[in-house]
């Protein structure tokens, strides 16, 4: 069995095999027990280089919650992210962010304060988030590329499209950029807002779990694309490949 912190489910190492799943998922951490268990990451973690961001938040938790007054609440831990510079170490441009080519209105939010989502639209069909890091004038962000779910899991699983027979195995839910953003119900809607509080947060545990990180290049991108700036929650069943 690989690390995770849903350390009693076990799943199959082949999806041919993959167990048939209830038609209700049970979520391994209700939201009560996650937010007694986690706070609400401050706007100065994320003012760090974003390389620093980028691992520290394997292992924080995602929450969104919807607009309506009883809107409903989904939650994953973060798990795979990819770091996005202005620079790198050597002085060179990150030819693969989005900041490149300089401020947009596209890109802008990227070069203000830290601690906001930069949601953007990708193959005319995925929403990618990401967290904006450095300080102000500093282009910096991470890509959250992959979560393990928490709470809401059959919220996740309707807005994926996964109703009715559940043969469906979780580990597929949110192991992807465009995957998350969907199953968390996720849009440019919520481009730039602060992730202290609001619709969308992210949370630190309070005990910060063990686990080994594992980096690699980031994938499928052409420029720059051997620099070491993927990092992973090393055999998190799910990450995205």
């Amino acid at each position: 069995m690989v690390s995770s912190i849903l350390g009693d489910l076990r799943l199959p190492a082949h999806p041919g095999s993959a167990p048939v799943l209830s038609n209700r998922l049970e979520d391994p951490w209700p939201m009560g027990k996650l937010r007694a268990e986690t706070r609400i990451l401050p706007l100065d973690f994320y003012a760090q280089p974003a390389v620093d961001v980028a691992q520290s938040l394997l292992g924080c938790v995602l929450v969104h919650r919807e607009a309506a007054a009883d809107g409903r609440v989904t939650a994953g831990m973060i798990v795979e992210t990819e770091a996005y510079l202005h620079t790198d170490s050597a002085g060179r441009r990150d030819r693969a962010a989005h900041s490149y080519a300089g401020a947009t209105p596209r890109t802008a939010v990227i070069f203000g304060p830290p601690g906001r989502a930069y949601i953007y639209f990708i193959y005319g069909m995925h929403e990618c988030l990401n967290v904006v890091a450095e300080p102000k004038g500093f282009p910096g962000c991470v890509l959250i590329r992959a979560l393990e779910p928490l709470a809401g899991l059959d919220t996740m699983a309707e807005r994926r499209g996964w109703t009715g027979n559940g043969r469906h195995v979780i580990t597929a839910l949110t192991n992807g950029p465009g995957k998350l953003t969907q199953a968390m119900g996720i849009t440019r809607a919520l481009y730039g807002v602060r992730l202290d509080g609001g619709a969308l947060t992210i949370r630190g545990w309070k005990k910060r779990p063990t686990f080994e990180m594992e980096v690699t290049p980031r994938i499928g991108i052409t420029h720059c694309a051997d620099w070491p700036l993927r990092f992973l929650w090393k055999d998190n069943r799910f990450v995205s490949r």
